[in-house]
């Protein structure tokens, strides 16, 4: 049988905790967007129309094929309502 990926997650030499750090914040990032989109009841679509950006853009940002610059995700949290503020841990 092959190697789980809960193995190869959880192995250092794999995979960098600043990597996987990286990872775990933009898949919180994009299920949190999606989630304020669809309790607002936007459209893919309708949040490309209020952001000025295209409707496959907005796709590719929730399917995780691209990284957004910190101004899209600014224009992206805008109508949803949302801002970008950074924590102390």
């Amino acid at each position: 049988m092959g190697t789980k990926f809960s193995d190869l997650w959880n192995d250092p030499d794999f995979i960098t905790p600043e990597r996987k750090a990286k990872i775990d914040l933009e898949a919180d990032l994009i299920v949190k967007l999606i989630e304020a989109r669809e309790q607002k009841g936007i459209t893919q679509k309708q949040l490309a129309e209020m952001t000025g950006l295209k409707q496959s853009n907005i796709a590719r940002l929730e399917n995780s094929t691209v990284t957004p610059k910190i101004d899209t995700l600014i224009k992206v949290l805008e109508p949803l309502g949302y801002t970008l503020t950074i924590v102390p841990k």
